[in-house]
């Protein structure tokens, strides 16, 4: 294999996988590590920072890779996905699972060298990342299930630090599981005649596209009522509430420019939206906690 076939060949996983959706969860991690060096008898650790890094990276492999091996079927049926990786004969099946497999175990290993918490409670994580691809077939709650999935980030960096949990985290990490299950529902707008004729669930389909946004709205006031109080009781300084500000503003936009009867817009309230609110009140809120 030459060069420019291996590039390809790992800029073709890296499509498969979303990578530059990493920007969902990662700043929250990086949130939740701060939050622990905050803490007494605490300091700043590069190499668990690069462990905690590498962390996020295999499990989002793990979960993205599995995700897209499990609905392969559905993803060839559905003209929106029938361009992926494995539906398009890009990627086979059997590399997307053993890719899964190989970044699932690069997942534990590295939270060996982490702390014995985060290495026994590391299948745990796994097994809720990884279950999410198969929830839609049984439950139309599945949109929690990922957000779950990605709550784990901040509470996850924060153990990696101080062994211990606190409840700090765990308040950035239920607001992190509503903006998650609250934008997942406006994405999966785009999918609910599909998922209707092939007898998958989600909110959508449950509740219709105006109940479902409805839904998603009451989510993302939760969030940002859970990150103002994080905000209050943990006094953070004036660089939180600004990151603060530009979140809720972001958030209220996407509403306003995603309609049950126009979704033209979605892919930007779900992706440019989202990324950039995360990393600006991660950014801001991390400042608030180093300066």
């Amino acid at each position: 294999m030459g060069i420019q076939q291996f590039i390809t060949k790992i800029g073709n996983y890296l499509s498969m996988v979303k990578f530059a959706h990493t920007i969902f969860a990662l700043p929250f991690a990086l949130f939740g590590f701060f939050m622990a060096i905050d803490q007494p008898e605490t300091e700043l650790n590069w190499l668990l920072l690069f462990l905690v890094i590498l962390c996020m990276f295999f499990a989002r492999n793990a979960a993205m890779s599995f995700n897209r091996w499990a609905d392969r079927d559905f993803d060839k049926k559905n003209p929106r996905t029938a361009i992926r990786e494995i539906p398009a004969e890009i990627i086979k099946p059997g590399s997307a699972l053993a890719f899964c497999l190989l970044n699932g175990l690069f997942f534990i290993a590295t939270t060996w060298f982490i702390n014995r918490l985060c290495f026994y409670l590391s299948p745990v994580a796994l097994l809720v990342i990884l279950g999410y691809s198969l929830t839609k077939r049984f439950t139309y709650l599945s949109h929690f299930v990922l957000g779950l999935g990605l709550s784990l980030a901040p509470t996850g960096a924060f153990l990696a630090v101080t062994g211990h949990f606190h409840w700090l985290p765990v308040m950035l990490s239920a607001a992190v599981l509503c903006w998650v299950s609250g934008f997942d529902i406006i994405y999966a707008l785009q999918d609910d005649d599909f998922d209707r004729e092939n007898r998958l669930k989600s909110i959508p389909v449950q509740l219709g596209r105006k109940g479902a946004l409805i839904l998603s709205l009451m989510l993302h006031l939760v969030t940002a009522a859970l990150m103002f109080v994080l905000g209050m009781v943990a006094g953070y300084s004036f660089l939180y509430w600004i990151g603060y500000g530009v979140f809720v503003t972001l958030l209220a936009y996407q509403h306003f420019i995603v309609k049950a009867d126009d979704l033209r817009r979605v892919n930007v309230a779900f992706f440019t939206l989202n990324g950039i609110a995360s990393i600006i009140y991660a950014t801001f809120g991390i400042a608030g906690i180093i300066f």
